[in-house]
Parts: C-alpha cells; sequence; structure tokens
C-alpha cells in the first residue's frame, strides 16, 4: 500500500496543481507514473488524495438536454392487443394494449386468472367500447394462445 509519506515535496505540489487543474482521479494515477515513475493502484490514489486533502474539480456539467416533450398518443380508433412471448414475473401470462385513443399499458393474468391492466398514464381510464374490445382480443388471443 502506498502512502503519502513516500512523496516528496514536489511530487506532493505537483499532485496539488493538477487537482487545482482538474485533474481526475485517474489522470493523477497516470501523471504520477508518467513523471515521476510511481504506479500505483487506483484504491491507492484515491487514499492518497484524502490524506493530501486534495480538492478535486469536477468538471462543469453539460446543460441538461431540453426535455423531450410528453408523447402525446396518436388515436388509432381501434384497441390492439399483443401478449409477451416471457410473462412477466408472477403473471401466467401477459402483454401490452394499444387503446382506441393512442393511449398504452400493459395486461396480464396471474396465476389465479385474475386479470390486471397498468396504463402507461396515471390515472388514465379506458372508455366502456375500449375496454369491452379489449377483452374480446385478449380472449381471442389466449384462446389461440392453447392456454
Amino acid at each position: 500500500m502506498f502512502s503519502a509519506s513516500q512523496l516528496t515535496t514536489e511530487q506532493t505540489a505537483a499532485l496539488s496543481k493538477w487537482a487545482s487543474e482538474g485533474a481526475t482521479m485517474s489522470d493523477l494515477q497516470r501523471r504520477l507514473k508518467e513523471d515521476f515513475g510511481i504506479g500505483i493502484t487506483y484504491m491507492d490514489t484515491r487514499m492518497l488524495v484524502l490524506d493530501l486533502g486534495l480538492e478535486l474539480q469536477e468538471a462543469p456539467k453539460p446543460e441538461a438536454a431540453k426535455a423531450e416533450p410528453a408523447k402525446v398518443p396518436v388515436p388509432t380508433g381501434k384497441v390492439n392487443v399483443t401478449m409477451d412471448h416471457l410473462a412477466l414475473p408472477g403473471a401466467l401470462v401477459s402483454g401490452r394494449v394499444t387503446f382506441s385513443d393512442g393511449e398504452t399499458g400493459v395486461w396480464m393474468l396471474d396465476q389465479n386468472g385474475r386479470p390486471g391492466l397498468d396504463p402507461d398514464s396515471a390515472d388514465y381510464r379506458p372508455t366502456q367500447e375500449d375496454l369491452i374490445e379489449f377483452q374480446k382480443q385478449l380472449r381471442a388471443l389466449i384462446q389461440a394462445s392453447g392456454l
């Protein structure tokens, strides 16, 4: 294990200078190797930074990308039900549904045959007509799969 006491005052000053210029932990490790022939591990470099009380400068973070506008559901005028190849954990079968107004969600039937529907939009409630069509398509899809 490498210790700060093994460094000369010149090496300690160089480390402080590099840290103030914005060097990262990896940069310090690399520069110690290149400039002074001191090959130490990343963990030893971390301990060295702590022992010397060096303050590493964080690189300025780029401005956050503009938030994408919320996806607006595209009304299709019909209900579309698909079944997953691999069911969700705890489900006998599961899949996705797109309602006539473009809203989507996940459906599942648990091991006891109880249905579940989790819309992607919070507080979304499909219309009665969409629910009836969803049930018809789901029944046909499950019968076709042989379950």
